[in-house]
Formats: C-alpha cells, structure tokens, sequence
C-alpha cells in the first residue's frame, strides 16, 4: 500500500508523526486546525483511496455525526435505525429533543421503511451495532432523494465501499477495526464530492473536532495491517459462530457470514452476566476492533436498554481459535 507513504531516496518509509499547531507564515499552512498536518493528510489519502472519495480526519467517531448534524439544516428530517450504535442514536435524540432536527427510528430490516422514508438524510449502518443486521444499502441509495450516510465501521472499507453504491457519506470510529489495537480515538469521514468534503471539513475546523497527531499516525499504521488482522479474524468467527450455534445453552446467534463481530444470545440477563463472569482469556470491555477479544452484554447500557437482555455482542481478536472456543465452552459450561 503506497499510498500515504513517503517517496524517494532517503525518505522514511511511513510518515512520521508531526506535532505542530503552528507553521512559519509564507507556506501552504499556518495553523493545524485550519490547515491540517501531513500525518492527517496521509491518513486521509489512504482512506480516501480505498473508500473511492475524500476523507477528513476527526478526533472521533462520534465527532463526524457531530460535523455531519453541524451541516444538516435545522428541521431537517433524519432517519436512524431502531438497533444501531448507542452513541449515534444518543446524539441524534438530543438534536431531536432541542428542536435540531426530526429524528425518526425504523427497524434496520425493514427495507420498504426506509425506501419509502421521505427523511432528508438517512443514517445507515451496515451491519448494525449490536445487533449485526445486514440492511439493503444500494435499494435504499437508489429510492431516496435524501443524503446518504453509512457507517462503515464493522464492514470496513475492504468489506464494502458504500460510495459506490450511491452513498453520499461514508463514516468510521478508527477507534475500531481500523486502528485495530485499542490504544487511539479517532473518526473519519469519507464523502462523495469536493464540495461536500469541504463541508465537513469546514465543520471540523469551526467545532475544532481536530485529531491529535500521535492517534492519526497510530491509525495509519493500523490501517496498514487491516488486511491481515480481518482475514484472520474472520476466519476465527467463522469457525465460533458455527460451534456457538450447536451449543446447547445459547438461544440465537447473529453472524453475517463475513466479518469479526458475532452476536449471541442467552436465555435472560442473569445467564449472560454469568457467562462473561466466567470467561477468562475473552475479556469483559466495551468497543470493539481490536487484536483481543472483548465481550459485552449491551442492553446494560441506557441507550441499548431495548437490546435483547441476553445478548452478547463478542468482538473476536487474533487469539487462537481453540483457545478461544475453549474459554467459552468453558464459560458456557
């Protein structure tokens, strides 16, 4: 992957971190947060690249619905699904709440709702958070007149690139799969057009939703090794989500058939806090994307108090499988 890379004789071979606020007046910047840094931008070029647009870096995931809400005239009419990330749909409902916007909540597995949706943007996400529903984001893309943004982050650039398809925005919390290990928090978007680019871009600077240069430059090289870390994920959650089916004590699993995220269900709340008690190598924590695997029973949160009370949503890392198994067969009992 050449891009975002330097090039030439005596050049590093990654971009190294640059942490300057200022720059000597006469030049192409002055300050980082109007103008950027070259760890941003490389980040950005990247990025960019494998989605198909325009990238603009941010300080978090959540800070790109902040910018996307900043450019959304007031009174606008936004569509969310009903199961998708707590963080989302818990600023969405503030802006609703303060007379922002109208915010509207539809089942993400109801296409024809969303078809047939006269919002003015929709919020997409593909599959969804927690509960990995798989939605029809080209059917969507072609039926509305609104704009379009997906939240990419569990499909990941290398799963689906939503731009081609007719999506306007595209969103990820780098925080998760591609930062890929838990020590950064930064978000990205991805837009369509120039214009629209420099929109969000323009929010950021106003909000001064900037990311740091150590988190950008962590990000970028996580970015690198995205590849490896996903297939092999992948192919471990496969192999769990199968086994995870076949046993006896779990009510439902939810896996899509691709990716490193599985949902799956016990009985009631009392039985899943029990399992993640006893698992030893799966560690208890929130978020998700990172080279450990992490466990959590969602529904505990406020915002996904309407989840299933025994779902567990399993982000599985790069431990071995049969490691792995053994912990939950284990906790399973």
């Amino acid at each position: 992957m050449a891009a975002g890379r330097p090039h030439g004789p005596g050049e590093p071979l990654n971009t190294p971190i640059v942490p300057a606020s200022t720059f000597e007046a006469g030049g192409d910047r002055n300050y980082s947060r109007e103008n950027g840094t070259p760890t941003w931008e490389a980040l950005e070029q990247v990025i960019g690249d494998l989605e198909g647009g325009h990238a603009t870096a941010f300080a978090s995931g959540i800070a790109t619905l902040a910018a996307i809400i900043d450019i959304t005239p007031v009174g606008a009419k936004v569509a969310v699904p009903t199961f998708s990330y707590a963080g989302s749909r818990g600023l969405l409902a503030h802006a609703h709440r303060t007379g922002r916007l109208v915010v509207t909540e539809l089942p993400p597995d109801e296409t024809d709702a969303w078809t047939g949706s006269d919002a003015d943007l929709l919020w997409l996400e593909s599959p969804t958070n927690p509960t990995l529903d798989v939605m029809d984001l080209k059917a969507i893309a072609a039926a509305t007149s609104g704009r379009v943004v997906v939240d990419n982050t569990f499909a990941t650039p290398l799963g689906q690139q939503p731009l081609s398809i007719g999506a306007d925005i595209v969103v990820h919390s780098a925080t998760k799969l591609i930062g890929g290990h838990s020590d950064l928090l930064l978000g990205l978007t991805i837009a369509a057009e120039p214009a629209l680019a420099k929109e969000l871009r323009d929010a950021r600077t106003r909000n001064g939703a900037t990311p740091g240069a150590l988190e950008a430059y962590l990000a970028l090289r996580g970015l690198r090794t995205l590849p490896v870390r996903l297939a092999e994920q992948t192919r471990t959650a496969a192999t769990l989500a199968e086994r995870l089916a076949a046993h006896p004590a779990v009510t439902k699993v939810r896996y899509p058939g691709e990716g490193m995220m599985i949902a799956f269900e016990l009985p009631d709340a009392e039985s899943a806090d029990a399992v993640t008690a006893r698992l030893r190598l799966i560690r208890r924590a929130t978020s998700l994307g990172g080279v450990e695997s992490v466990v959590e029973r969602r529904a505990w949160l406020a915002g996904d108090a309407h989840v299933p009370a025994g779902l567990l949503r399993f982000s599985v890392g790069l431990e071995d499988p049969e490691d792995l198994w053994r912990d939950l067969a284990s906790a399973l009992g």
